[in-house]
């Protein structure tokens, strides 16, 4: 795949070089500005707390048949 990309780039080496570094900054810039955002809001990291109880309790032991 990489390889396809320089390939199909213009120019002399130096200036391929130079235009993947840009390509890749911008990449990194819009996943960080828009997408990682856009996907933490729908996605709940920071909710950890733990619905229910994985160990019994004294009512439910005495409760259970």
């Amino acid at each position: 795949m990489y390889g396809a990309l320089w390939r199909h780039l213009p120019g002399p080496r130096w200036f391929r070089a130079f235009t993947l570094i840009v390509v890749v900054a911008a990449i990194a810039f819009c996943l960080l500005q828009w997408v990682f955002p856009w996907v933490s809001e729908r996605i709940p990291l920071h909710d950890v707390q733990v619905h229910g109880s994985a160990t019994p309790t004294a009512e439910s032991v005495i409760s259970s048949p």
